[in-house]
């Protein structure tokens, strides 16, 4: 197998599947591992400024460049998403043919092309599957394989005119908390990229501005036969606040640059409900106007009774990277241009999400998100193709050598 290929099987074979739950930093020991390894690697290679930060769980190091052309950055997440990643089977098939892929024989689980026809635009290639019960993990370590190929290919050419090449992996993207601790100071590049997007050719420098309500509604439970009056039906509150707000800016009625609200967690009694909701919109002054929206819609209750029944904590959690990516426009012309070169066609689309891109972009890094090649991510189904992984790789390498034109 290529080296890039047996460092995503080695990668994706460490369980790094991040906690929400956990306070320690990184929030699962296994991320330290692969962090670890990473460190490793990038000594073996002979880079520069090589170190495990234990502070914020980021690996760093530096491609010394052979002239004052831009240093570049190139970031991935060792983390996976919140979907089982033990004892992880990675399955290979070679020159797929095109058809439904057994995943599991013996539990009969199948990856039907009815069900996912992008299968067909993977003919005649090395197909990497699960095994049916795990995740596989190109979300991200297909990046971190892709940066280290990148590394691998300008250390046999050190002919080819460039700056620094500054990479770094950190820990917990899955669950937005890795980018905070992110330290610029010790990254001094022009511009860096995720490397974290989905299908071939996408490329993504704009995101959504986000924030998260957390909702507590205290009611006040009495027997139903003595209520008149007297009852206050948390939950019928909770379905109040939720009915006010329209019925058609939620997740599944939204798309391209359309924001919405989305009910991410309601439970509770007559006497308490808990509610949180995630809140989303690319355009800034939307974004203001929904969080405006739903303390409007709470302080409208609150109004009816004698004292608040509803308290909130509403917390913004990143911002649109564009408003900063604008302001250098290389790091968005570099990515295009190395794709065309490829004859790759550049799939650029607003980002129905955040990346680390998001928090690291407003810390003073422009930083788009670049494709990995893989599919599916986040379960079972996650495929992603050995060529898909070297067109990535490519794109990588083509940018550093058009900065190093600049």
């Amino acid at each position: 197998m290529s080296e890039l290929l047996n460092d995503f099987i080695e990668f994706v074979k460490i369980n790094t599947r991040s906690d929400e739950s956990s306070t320690t930093i990184p929030t699962t020991s296994g991320q330290i591992v692969l962090a670890k390894l990473l460190e490793e690697c990038l000594n073996g290679m002979g880079l520069e400024n090589v170190a495990y930060n234990e502070a914020n769980s980021f690996v760093i190091g530096k491609l010394a460049g052979n002239s004052e052309k831009l240093a570049i950055g190139f970031i991935a997440h060792v983390d996976t998403a919140d979907y089982n990643a033990e004892n992880n089977q990675p399955q290979i098939f070679k020159n797929y043919d095109g058809q439904d892929v057994l995943l599991n024989a013996k539990e009969q689980l199948v990856m039907e092309v009815a069900e996912f026809p992008n299968l067909k635009d993977y003919v005649g290639e090395t197909l990497i599957t699960t095994n049916g019960l795990t995740l596989l993990g190109a979300d991200d370590k297909a990046g971190i394989a892709e940066i280290l190929a990148l590394l691998r290919y300008y250390l046999a050419h050190p002919e080819i005119e460039r700056g620094d090449i500054w990479v770094a992996f950190g820990p917990d993207e899955e669950i937005g908390r890795g980018a905070d601790r992110f330290i610029a100071e010790d990254f001094p590049v022009a511009f860096a990229y995720t490397i974290d997007s989905g299908r071939v050719g996408h490329f993504e420098y704009e995101t959504f501005n986000a924030a998260k309500i957390e909702i507590t509604i205290a009611g006040t439970s009495v027997h139903p036969g003595t209520a008149y009056h007297m009852m206050v039906n948390a939950l019928k509150l909770a379905k109040e606040i939720d009915n006010a707000l329209p019925a058609d800016e939620v997740p599944e009625e939204t798309r391209g640059y359309e924001g919405f609200y989305l009910l991410h967690e309601l439970s509770g009694t007559i006497s308490e409900a808990k509610l949180s909701y995630i809140i989303r919109d690319h355009d800034m002054d939307k974004f203001n106007e929904r969080k405006i929206r739903i303390e409007t819609i709470i302080a409208a209750i609150n109004q009816r009774f004698e004292r608040p029944r509803i308290t909130y904590h509403m917390f913004d959690q990143y911002y649109n990277m564009r408003q900063v990516i604008d302001q250098a426009p290389l790091s968005k012309e570099l990515p295009i241009a190395a794709m065309k070169n490829l004859g790759i066609e550049p799939k650029i689309t607003p980002f129905r999400g955040g990346t680390d891109g998001s928090k690291i972009s407003m810390k003073g890094i422009p930083t788009p998100n670049i494709f990995t090649g893989g599919e599916n991510f986040h379960g079972q189904y996650e495929f992603i193709t050995l060529e898909a992984m070297e067109k990535a790789r490519d794109t990588l390498i083509e940018i550093v050598r058009l900065a190093g034109l600049e």
